[in-house]
C-alpha cells in the first residue's frame, strides 16, 4: 500500500528535519517552494498549506535577513518538534517498571466537541483505552501529554495518574486489549516494506546525490514519525513474538545516520546553484 504523505505534513516534516535553526531564523517561501518541489508538491499546494499551519499558529510570518518572505517556527511549534524528537531519535528501552500513566477525563455534554478532540489527540499520542474514559500509556509520556493538553486547554478536562497494573489478568493480555496490537505491527511492516529497499539501495550506491538523500530521508522521516505516535513503546514483554518494530527502529536508524547529514547539502544549497 502506496503511502500518503500531506503537504501540510511533509512541511512540518522539513521544519522538523532542517528548520530549526538556534537564531530562529525563517525559511524562505522561494526556499520551501524548491523544497517541497523536490517531493512533488506544487508551488499552491504549498501555499495552500504554509497558510493552513499558520492559522493554527504553528507558523509565523517573518522577513528572513535578506528581506525576503519566510516563515519561521512558533514556539508552540518548536515544542511539538522537541517533545517528538524523543520519540523519533531517542527511542528509550521502555521497562515494565517505568509504570503506566492513566488519563481520566470528563467533558460536559455542552463541550462535546471537545471530548472528541481529546480523545483524538490521546489516541495520536499513543494512549490505549483501559474503560470508558480512562486511557493509558507508558508513564514516560507524561511530560509530552502535559504539553500537549495545555497547548489544545484540554487540561482542565483530564486528571492525570502514575501508577502499575496489579491485575487481575496478566498484564501481555490486557496490553492486548488497551491497544490494537496487529494493526500497530502491520504499520511497522508497511514501514519496512517503504523504505528497507530504500536503505539497501543507498547500501549499494556508489554515486551519492545530496538531492536524492534529502528526498529519501524526508520521506522516511515523515513515516516513522506518524508511527511512533501510533506506537507507544511498550516493553518487549507485553509484545507478540516477532515483533517488527525493533527491526524498523533499526532501518530508520541506519537511514537518518546515512542520509541526514547528506541530504543537508540540498537544504543549504543556494538558489542560484539550482
Amino acid at each position: 500500500m502506496a503511502e500518503q504523505h500531506t503537504p501540510r505534513s511533509l512541511i512540518f516534516t522539513l521544519y522538523g528535519a532542517y528548520g530549526r535553526a538556534p537564531d530562529d531564523a525563517p525559511l524562505p517561501v522561494a526556499e520551501l517552494i524548491r523544497l517541497l518541489g523536490a517531493l512533488g508538491v506544487d508551488a499552491p499546494s504549498v501555499r495552500s498549506s504554509v497558510s493552513r499551519l499558520k492559522r493554527r499558529g504553528l507558523l509565523v510570518p517573518e522577513r528572513t535577513a535578506e528581506g525576503a518572505a519566510g516563515y519561521a517556527l512558533s514556539a508552540e511549534a518548536r515544542q511539538v518538534l522537541d517533545d517528538g524528537d524523543r520519540r523519533i531519535y531517542a527511542r528509550p528501552s521502555p521497562r515494565l517498571s517505568d509504570g503506566w500513566l492513566l488519563a481520566v477525563f470528563s467533558v460536559p455534554e455542552a463541550e462535546r466537541h471537545k471530548r472528541h478532540l481529546l480523545r483524538s489527540r490521546l489516541g495520536r499520542l499513543g494512549f490505549g483505552t483501559a474503560a470508558p474514559g480512562v486511557w493509558i500509556a507508558p508513564g514516560r509520556l507524561h511530560e509530552e501529554t502535559g504539553h500537549t493538553l495545555r497547548r489544545l486547554q484540554l487540561d482542565p478536562y483530564v486528571d492525570l495518574f502514575s501508577g502499575r497494573h496489579l491485575g487481575f489478568e496478566p498484564t501481555a493480555r490486557a496490553a492486548a486489549r488497551w491497544w490494537d496490537l496487529e494493526t500497530i505491527a502491520r504499520q511497522h511492516q508497511d514501514f519496512l516494506d517503504a523504505h528497507a529497499p530504500v536503505l539497501r539501495a543507498w547500501e549499494e550506491r556508489e554515486v551519492v546525490s545530496p538531492e536524492n538523500a534529502y528526498r529519501d530521508y524526508l520521506l522516511a522521516l515523515g513515516s516513522w514519525r506518524r508511527l511512533v505516535y501510533t506506537d507507544p513503546g511498550l516493553p518487549v514483554e507485553l509484545l507478540p513474538p516477532d515483533w517488527p518494530g525493533e527491526r524498523s527502529a533499526e532501518v530508520f536508524a541506519h537511514l537518518h545516520h546515512r542520509l541526514r547529514d547528506l541530504g543537508a547539502a540540498f537544504v543549504m544549497r543556494p538558489a542560484a546553484a539550482e
